[in-house]
């Protein structure tokens, strides 16, 4: 079983930064690929990021160039550095893991789920 706990979300202008923090339960994190989702009200969850065990990344289009996605694996934890925000960008953040096989946009390929931090930004 691996817990995933967010944090770092919070309530911003257009145009702030925010980083996003997943730590994760288990002691071979550094084997997992690690993702980032968010979900907006009324929409369908809908991939971010991820990065897989040796650091390969992958982004939607919509965040490419404004967000980060990083980790550290003696802390057990996957980053989202947010730049640029824009009121298109407020959700709910989840973190994902994912046992096996490399990073992915596919939701049903995540093995574990955290319950999310909110971000919201104002116009």
């Amino acid at each position: 079983q691996v817990q995933l706990v967010e944090s770092g979300g919070g309530l911003v202008q257009t145009g702030d930064s925010l980083r996003l923090s997943c730590v994760a339960s288990g002691r071979t994190f550094s084997s997992y690929t690690m993702g980032w989702f968010r979900q907006a009200p009324g929409k369908e969850r809908e991939f971010v990021s991820s990065i897989m065990w040796n650091g390969r990344t992958v982004y939607a289009d919509s965040v490419k160039g404004r967000f980060t996605i990083s980790r550290d694996n003696a802390k057990n934890t996957v980053y989202l550095q947010m730049n640029s925000l824009e009121p298109e960008d407020t959700a709910a953040y989840y973190c994902a893991a994912k046992l096996l096989g490399g990073v992915s946009n596919d939701q049903t390929s995540y093995n574990y789920w955290g319950q999310g931090t909110q971000v919201t930004v104002s116009s």
